[in-house]
């Protein structure tokens, strides 16, 4: 199961998906259609993945395309950081940039 908790700053057009749990096929598709939706309205978007435990195939391949299309992959488990570098998916190291008390804005 993914949980997908959301943290907005729409006036700076920007908005961050905290993920928690496992990313497997009907929660990829859910989180490729939400991620590209939020980008089409001229939202940047980040992942959060410090709460993910499993990525599954479909999520693999889910978060590569959204990657390309420059939603930004953070604050990833090393394990995780190690399985999306190997499939060619950059990751951004450390938090989100506009979460909350997590560094200067992006």
């Amino acid at each position: 199961m993914l949980l997908i908790l959301r943290d907005e700053d729409l006036e700076a057009r920007r908005v961050a998906l905290m993920l928690q749990g496992h990313i497997v096929a009907e929660g990829a598709e859910v989180l490729e259609r939400e991620c590209l939706e939020l980008r089409r309205s001229g939202l940047r978007v980040a992942l959060d993945l410090s709460g993910v435990i499993f990525i599954g195939r479909s999520g693999l391949e889910a978060i590569g395309r959204l990657a390309q299309a420059g939603v930004d992959i953070m604050a990833c488990p090393p394990l995780i950081a190690d399985m999306l570098e190997q499939e060619g998916i950059e990751v951004g190291h450390g938090k989100h940039p506009w979460k909350r008390g997590g560094g200067p804005a992006a």
